[in-house]
């Protein structure tokens, strides 16, 4: 009889490549949120602070995340609320709404999704608009209805920043602006945007009412902490089913990333983009070589994968390769 490590199980290799896939997909697609945002601490930090005194005490803040895209603008916003909400008090009174300025292209449609979001609809009825300020005031209004005396503080998160700036007049950020600085409505505005002179778009009368508060993430990555970011990416977590197999896999993978060939792909790769979605989407093409026969990330992968990420479509189409 052959002896089994006890507690241990012991998995069909098909089950462990299919959970393989299954949590380092997740990861790479940013589906979940890691635990500790790496490298960004003070932000985070500085964020957490910034929408607690708005979420728990009622101040009126707005700020602005800048950096390149693919730093990890909303991985950190995400790892803020996922912090924010543990609170019970967060939980029940703040509402959030989400704008993308790819989708929300003007004010009405602005207008219509944050009184979608805030489940307003049934507010506002046959009620004929006005302005934009005054529909925006109705809306803030319509949220101290009900029990509580004062109104539940609001977040709105802006996506896309930048493209909100070309808004006809730049209303919706005057309003936004205009209300985080009153004392009637608890508001925060969070705007994510790429372009380091978001300022320089806006107008006077919308620039005196942003609180020129503004977080960026630059990327100050060395290229060993690129390659331990690799090799974590790639590691199975501790409570993996199949202990063994997690332990073979972890080792082969930094066997990988150890070997001179994958450290000089790698070096191509970090010498031309260090962001987050790059290297990820290196690792989905390796990962994608893996199967039943073949249970194992090898270097050849990645030289491969590397090859496909450097590769030119256009120039491919008219060599007639797929």
């Amino acid at each position: 009889m052959s002896k089994r490590k006890v507690g241990a199980a012991h998995m069909p290799v098909g089950e462990c490549i299919t959970q393989v896939q299954e949590i380092l997909r997740q990861r790479f697609c940013r589906q979940r949120v890691p635990d500790r945002p790496g490298g960004v601490e003070a932000q985070h930090k500085h964020l957490l602070g910034l929408l607690k005194r708005t979420a728990v005490h009622g101040e009126s803040n707005s700020v602005l995340i800048v950096g390149p895209r693919g730093a990890g603008k909303t991985m950190l916003l995400k790892c803020v609320l996922r912090d924010l909400m543990e609170e019970k008090e967060v939980q029940k009174n703040l509402l959030q709404v989400h704008l993308n300025g790819l989708l929300q292209t003007d004010d009405r449609i602005a207008l219509k999704e944050i009184t979608r979001q805030l489940s307003l609809e049934n507010v506002v009825g046959d009620k004929v608009f006005g302005s934009f300020s005054e529909n925006l005031v109705f809306l803030l209004e319509a949220l101290k209805k009900g029990d509580r005396s004062s109104s539940r503080p609001v977040l709105f998160v802006l996506d896309e920043f930048d493209l909100f700036a070309h808004h006809k007049n730049q209303t919706l950020l005057y309003n936004l602006f205009d209300v985080s600085q009153s004392a009637q409505t608890p508001i925060a505005v969070v705007g994510l945007t790429c372009r380091l002179d978001v300022l320089e778009l806006l107008e006077k009368r919308v620039k005196s009412r942003f609180s020129h508060r503004q977080i960026h993430l630059l990327s100050s990555l060395t290229f060993p902490q690129y390659l331990e970011r690799v090799q974590t990416q790639l590691s199975l977590p501790d409570d993996f089913p199949d202990e063994n197999f997690a332990q073979n896999w972890n080792s082969s993978i930094k066997a990988v990333c150890e070997d001179k060939s994958v450290r000089d792909v790698l070096q191509r790769h970090f010498n031309s983009s260090k962001d987050h979605r790059t290297m990820n989407m290196l690792l989905m093409l390796c990962l994608s070589r893996v199967s039943v026969s073949k249970p194992t990330i090898k270097p050849a992968d990645v030289l491969e994968a590397s090859r496909m990420c450097f590769s030119d479509a256009k120039a491919n189409m008219l060599h007639g390769e797929k």
